[in-house]
């Protein structure tokens, strides 16, 4: 199903459905920007505000990011602050968005649904302050080879979202390419069950 329909159908079930990925990824942005300090955020793929809400607490200025109308929609009644602005924008245009430097950008279960990831890392290199961190967490590849996709349920059965699978050194070369570093990478598992197939990818890179 295209991504911006797709999303704009799942706003208004996105906060309130079972979804392991969404919850799972919301506790791996925590733990893993909570020690970095930064004034500055670039979100991208804000969807409803699940770590938007918990960004306006850190950043002084957050520029949150979405494809989805009714997305972004969701995410402005739950946030109301002068240091959040919301943007509706498809990452595979121009940047026309983002004209300032930033010393953080997120990508939160996004990248999957870009097919190329090289402009993307491009368009971050020329944004990220020097000793800025990128950080990646997407639905694990393991969990893509498995056959799982970003998907919901509507009155007319399954919706199944445009989905790309990419491997790791996909990242880390892309990242590589544009003078950015990797810091950290970890992989989360549901329930913390190694025995299983890891759920979340997360990835951090340094300028």
């Amino acid at each position: 199903m295209n991504v911006q329909n797709a999303y704009n159908e799942w706003a208004d079930q996105y906060d309130t459905n079972l979804n392991k990925t969404r919850d799972l990824e919301a506790f791996v942005l925590r733990e893993t920007l909570g020690p970095l300090a930064f004034n500055s955020c670039l979100e991208i793929g804000c969807g409803t505000g699940k770590n938007t809400v918990w960004f306006q607490t850190k950043a002084q200025q957050v520029l949150a990011v979405d494809f989805s109308k009714e997305m972004l929609s969701k995410a402005k009644e739950k946030i109301n602050t002068t240091n959040v602005n919301f943007v509706q924008a498809d990452i595979n245009q121009p940047w026309h968005f983002a004209d300032q430097p930033f010393d953080l950008v997120s990508f939160s279960l996004v990248l999957e649904h870009i097919e190329d990831l090289k402009p993307i890392f491009k368009k971050v290199s020329e944004l990220l302050q020097t000793n800025g961190h990128v950080y990646i967490a997407e639905l694990h590849p393991f969990k893509q080879y498995s056959g799982s996709k970003a998907r919901f349920e509507t009155a007319n059965g399954t919706q199944v979202v445009t989905c790309f699978t990419h491997h790791v050194s996909d990242f880390t070369n892309a990242a590589k390419e544009y003078g950015m570093e990797l810091v950290q990478m970890h992989e989360y598992f549901d329930d913390q069950d190694r025995s299983q197939i890891p759920r979340i990818l997360q990835l951090l890179f340094r300028k």
